[in-house]
């Protein structure tokens, strides 16, 4: 099969790469890209000349100031920025026949495609097609894939789906789950996805914020408690309490969604609401930290372990009101640069820990200084630091069972 990959960003080109594994794929970017598995055409023209399915990976972002690093409630809600994917579309038409689909994996709302993007092409068929895939397992994600949602306009199986259907049990290791309806259907799935994972997240940490306040209340027992009640709910990812919700897509869909539950006239927006609590939970953590010193080194910059992305990171959100209430804020990240060290001393050093991965376990602490711990996964700290396993207001912080064992959620914060 000969396909082509419009957008060779840090979606497009590790999906493209996948694809050539099996298939003959062709790319084609704006900026200059190289690869040693698919061909890089100059032209997007080139790019698409034979090919029977045109996948179009390009941004949908929000405006700078919405990308979750700092307060956003307080901003205008706002729709996706769909200008580029427009464009494309538009640039695509007149390149394209009959025996062609584009396949557009985009995240856009519900009734964007419909209302917005289908009129620019009419000598090809257009299927929606989002992916659930995070940034540092793309290849994974890809051929691993929870479900593939594939949207159509009137959600009838047409001979281009079936061959888009086949494609992808050829890509895949195992079975593939595959959702299939029209195009508001599939736009839908995705978006309400992403949004209900950030639910659970505020969920969780609002039960750390009770912990904190009542006492006597270890979160990983009562999360551990729901996270293996299967009966209605319904799974244990992303049901550990800690930094909140972050990333270039969640809390921008949870935007996108107040937009449109305020466009359509709903009368009540949980999207907002989900905002709203994510910067309050930050907001909370950041004076707890503040108490115990005003010279703070945050360890993880990262919106999650294993990358060099700062989009949506709750640290920098944090450290945004460390800021607010007067603290010097620093940050050590190998993952995006950051290794210089503040010349602090131990009693003056609070540590908060953004994230866990190998490498903030072997940290050098201070002896003698704070570590505010969300995660509550660094308890030996305990005979050299003032640990504080954040969430965890047991008597002497002894740690239970619960937060020894419940280890396999480590990556919950990393979609």
């Amino acid at each position: 099969m000969k396909l082509a990959m419009i957008g060779l960003g840090k979606l497009g080109l590790p999906v493209a790469e996948v694809m050539s594994s099996k298939h003959q794929v062709k790319g084609f970017d704006v900026r200059k890209v190289e690869s040693a598995e698919i061909e890089v055409s100059p032209t997007l023209s080139e790019c698409v000349q034979g090919c029977e399915f045109i996948f179009v990976a390009v941004e949908t972002p929000h405006d700078s100031a919405y990308g979750g690093e700092s307060p956003t409630s307080h901003l205008p809600t706002k729709d996706f920025d769909y200008s580029t994917v427009k464009s494309v579309l538009r640039d695509l038409n007149p390149h394209l026949d009959e025996s062609q689909t584009v396949v557009l994996i985009s995240t856009v709302l519900p009734g964007t495609t419909r209302s917005q993007l289908a009129s620019l092409l009419d000598r090809a068929e257009l299927i929606y097609n989002p992916y659930l895939i995070a940034m540092s397992t793309v290849k994974q994600d890809m051929v691993r894939p929870e479900m593939v949602i594939i949207g159509t306009e009137t959600a009838t199986e047409t001979s281009n789906l079936i061959r888009l259907l086949e494609f992808y049990e050829e890509i895949s290791i195992g079975p593939v789950r595959i959702e299939k309806g029209t195009w508001e259907e599939a736009e839908a799935i995705k978006i309400f996805y992403n949004t209900f994972i950030s639910a659970k997240i505020s969920l969780v940490n609002m039960i750390q914020d009770v912990a904190e306040e009542i006492g006597n209340l270890n979160v990983d027992v009562v999360t551990q408690a729901l996270a293996n009640s299967s009966q209605r709910i319904m799974s244990r990812a992303y049901m550990k309490a800690g930094m909140g919700d972050g990333g270039p897509c969640h809390p921008r869909d949870n935007i996108a969604l107040s937009w449109l539950a305020e466009n359509l006239e709903l009368g009540y927006d949980l999207f907002g609401a989900i905002s709203v609590s994510r910067e309050v939970q930050a907001k909370r953590l950041a004076k707890k930290v503040k108490s115990f010193g005003s010279q703070v080194l945050i360890v993880g910059k990262a919106y999650k372990p294993g990358v060099h992305l700062e989009s949506g990171s709750y640290s920098l959100l944090v450290g945004h009101y460390l800021q607010e209430l007067g603290a010097e804020v620093q940050f050590y990240d190998p993952n995006t640069g950051d290794t210089d060290l503040p010349n602090w001393s131990a009693e003056q050093t609070v540590y908060l820990i953004g994230y866990i991965e190998g490498w903030v376990r072997e940290f050098n602490f201070k002896k003698g200084s704070t570590v505010v711990d969300p995660w509550r996964q660094l308890s030996g700290l305990k005979e050299s630091c003032r640990y504080v396993a954040y969430g965890d207001t047991r008597k002497a912080q002894q740690g239970s069972k619960a937060t020894d064992t419940f280890l396999l959620n480590q990556d919950l914060h990393q979609q």
